[in-house]
């Protein structure tokens, strides 16, 4: 099959000899054609199954003119914001905007607008009245009932009401996307209602399901946490894809319907999918780098799914947890490609997915996987049924640095420790082999009560690992390190639990450069946690950082070491009566008196030109400030 992007634009696809394009995805992301980028490998797998696939990438919302511009689609319109949820996309943790956005050319930002599948929806109803508009993507599949939604700090309806799209898809849409194409050559979008992965909107006088579970109300939800909560374990609970029933939620006088998920991709429909022809690079309408493909190039995918279950991650319920696995062939075959390529400096980044020593992992009993109802199967311990060997991952990476042009293979996703425990020489291939000086791991925090709400391992686990990897690399003549991600602010976290945190990396000498804040992403536990109070799977409350200055302290305590951190650590220690971190002791977090960085950083924050005394232990002096209240200059008649 001869190689070619995607068209763009009108000329684009009278150069391909097209009257009009059946299927237009409208992304919030610039088109790179990699199978890493959902508006890429959907519209390859759309296209294998002879299809005509348009690209609008990050079209100017303000009007319809750029939808009308590639004509009316023949069979519907695909709208997505992209590989991100479009507000985590735009704004920290603090809720600032960012000044970048990875996804968009020269790393511009505002290329897409905030909560952009609702946008996008409307403009394909606009330009092309009746043609039927289909969500997908992270932020439709997050989105696809009532939700918290931390930017407006409120409970928002389903994005099927937000976005009046015909029908919503969840999940990830390789096989869906097909069914819907196929379906809609002959027939309805009505007809799709009983498509698994999909969500839809009865009106308002169609009568429910009578097979469905009913989740409290959008209604109740938005003024009842408790009912929050419940619905949000009911949910959870509908997740595997081979048990899962159908659920309901009435909003007013209309109710969102969600049929289970799909099930998950054989490994030959893997494959199949990632064995397309991508060109992997952005399309030449772009004179600016994309960011992200820079850092995803020379990558390759060689699974999806997580079972780890993570309450504050959302991969679990996006790509499921169930792994799916490509083949050694498949990965090979596209290693092999990149290789060949004449810009190949010899080093694939990273050979992994969500969790690189996840690959081929499965249950080892399909009659109890199909009844399982776990959240996590790692959690609170690993599941004797789980099938954790890593010989499958050894033996593919052994063979993508034995091909020609690779001078090696690193492994950037992450390693699930606790899995890697069980197998020392799979870390020892790694120290050995896969690590560029730096692996990466994610211990997140060390409190135990915190690690139970996040369900993660405990520290011990973290700790096995790093003595195991830093043997394997003294064996292998390297001198690495594991660079530990930790998250501030988690629910459950307290100032006691991160001065814990910070007593432990002091202790270790881990000195972390990126910080996660916590950010509540929409349908996570951890998020529900947040909201509420409450620990939806035990109902039991949890204590919750919600202030932005209790965050700022949480923040500080894990980048003690800065400077400009002093202050506030300082005053968080004192508070918890912890003045023996103070000073100049071994396990002391900062010294006695703030470094001139800090008086600085203070000052500046400040917008003064001093720092009040008591804030370098002295005595404070009072004096008159103009414009306060009930105080007047000394001596002056009231």
């Amino acid at each position: 099959m001869l190689k070619a992007f995607l068209p763009t634009s009108a000329e684009e696809m009278r150069a391909r000899g097209w009257a009009q394009p059946d299927v237009v995805f409208v992304t919030g992301d610039a088109y790179v054609d990699h199978p890493s980028f959902a508006m890429a490998i959907l519209g390859r797998v759309l296209e294998s199954h002879g299809f005509k696939v348009a690209i609008l990438p990050q079209p100017d919302w303000q009007s319809a003119e750029a939808w009308r511009a590639l004509g009316r689609p023949r069979l519907f319109y695909a709208v997505s914001a992209g590989n991100m949820d479009s507000m985590i996309n735009h704004y920290t943790a603090n809720r600032k905007r960012r000044n970048d956005d990875a996804y968009s050319p020269g790393g511009r930002a505002g290329c897409r607008p905030d909560r952009a599948t609702a946008v996008y929806a409307q403009r394909c109803r606009e330009a092309f009245p009746g043609v039927p508009v289909v969500a997908g993507g992270v932020e439709a599949s997050l989105r696809r009932i009532a939700h918290y939604d931390y930017w407006s700090d409120s409970v928002k309806p389903s994005m099927l009401v937000l976005s009046k799209a015909d029908l919503l898809v969840y999940g990830m849409g390789e096989r869906p996307i097909v069914e819907i194409a196929k379906h809609l050559e002959n027939g309805d979008v009505r007809g799709l209602r009983g498509q698994r992965g999909v969500a839809y909107l009865l009106g308002k006088n169609e009568a429910a399901p009578d097979d469905a579970i009913e989740l409290p109300s959008y209604e109740q939800v938005r003024d009842d946490k408790v009912a929050f909560a419940r619905a949000t374990r009911l949910l959870h609970h509908e997740t595997n894809p081979f048990n899962a029933r159908r659920l309901i939620q009435r909003h007013g006088d209309r109710v969102v319907v969600v049929n289970p998920p799909t099930l998950p991709l054989s490994q030959e429909e893997m494959d199949a999918a990632y064995d397309l022809p991508y060109l992997r690079r952005p399309h030449p309408r772009y004179r600016e780098a994309i960011p992200a493909h820079g850092m995803i190039k020379d990558s390759v995918s060689i699974m999806r799914g997580c079972f780890g279950g993570c309450t504050f991650c959302s991969i679990t319920m996006h790509e499921g947890r169930i792994i799916q696995s490509r083949s050694e062939a498949s990965v090979l075959r596209e290693v092999e490609a990149m290789a060949a390529e004449p810009d190949f400096k010899g080093t694939v980044s990273d050979l992994g997915g969500p969790t690189a020593n996840m690959y081929r992992m499965r249950c080892t009993r399909p009659d109890v996987e199909a009844k399982c109802h776990r959240p996590s199967c790692v959690h609170p311990t690993i599941c004797k049924l789980l099938g954790t060997s890593h010989k499958p991952t050894i033996e593919l990476l052994r063979k993508a640095r034995a091909v020609k042009g690779v001078k090696r293979v690193l492994v950037a996703s992450g390693i699930r420790m606790d899995l890697a425990n069980r197998d020392p020489k799979y870390v020892e291939e790694i120290a050995a082999h896969h690590t560029g000086g730096h692996l990466k791991v994610a211990p997140e925090h060390v409190s135990e009560r915190v690690l139970d709400l996040m369900r993660k391992p405990s520290k011990e686990s973290c700790d096995t690992f790093a003595r195991s990897f830093e043997a394997a690399s003294k064996r292998a003549g390297k001198e690495q390190y594991l660079v530990p991600y930790f998250i501030a602010s988690h629910p459950g976290s307290t100032v006691d639990d991160m001065i814990e945190l910070a007593v432990f990396l002091k202790q270790r000498g881990y000195r972390p450069r990126q910080v996660q804040d916590f950010i509540p992403a929409p349908m996570d536990v951890a998020t529900c946690m947040y909201w509420t109070g409450l620990d939806p799977t035990t109902m039991k409350p949890v204590e919750t950082a919600r202030k932005l200055k209790d965050r700022e302290t949480q923040r500080a305590l894990l980048q003690y070491f800065k400077p400009e951190n002093w202050f506030t650590v300082r005053k968080a220690l004192l508070d918890r009566g912890r003045k023996d971190l103070i000073g100049s002791g071994p396990l002391a977090l900062i010294p006695a008196e703030p470094p001139k960085e800090a008086v600085e950083a203070r000052r500046k924050q400040a917008g003064e030109t001093y720092v009040h005394a008591e804030d370098a232990g002295v005595s404070r002096t009072v004096g008159y400030r103009p414009g306060r209240k009930g105080h007047a200059r000394r001596g002056r008649p009231r």
